[in-house]
């Protein structure tokens, strides 16, 4: 019975292990792959840090430093939506450009709920 529960415990640390290495390929392969998450990537490098200075209390520094991820998270799921679309077929049809464009409003949105955020803090 012990042996059981230790093999239980050792194929979940893999799992885990495995999965940490997955996150960072599918951050690897956007990177190099997507000049708008290149580009929120560096703007993060300004963003974070400036997130931690201006807020005054805990919760603004949780609140401007998580937009700011919220974006990047969004971008991963669009970009992982637009290869799958992509994967599926390069043909033009309607229904590939409105998940596209959709993914891209989310984005957008995200970015908004962001910039919303960081003016009701800082302005506020």
């Amino acid at each position: 019975m012990r042996k059981l529960r230790n093999d239980n415990l050792s194929k979940s640390f893999k799992h885990l292990f495995d999965a940490f290495f997955y996150s960072m390929a599918g951050l690897k392969s956007c990177f190099k792959n997507e000049t708008a998450f290149r580009q929120e990537c560096f703007l993060a490098l300004i963003a974070l840090p400036l997130s931690f200075y201006l807020g005054q209390t805990g919760v603004e520094k949780a609140l401007l430093a998580g937009t700011f991820l919220m974006i990047m998270v969004v971008e991963l799921l669009n970009a992982s939506l637009e290869k799958t679309v992509d994967r599926i077929s390069l043909e033009r049809h309607d229904l590939s450009k409105q998940a596209k464009d959709m993914g891209s409003a989310a984005v957008f949105v995200a970015i908004l709920v962001a910039a919303v955020t960081w003016i009701c803090i800082l302005f506020g």
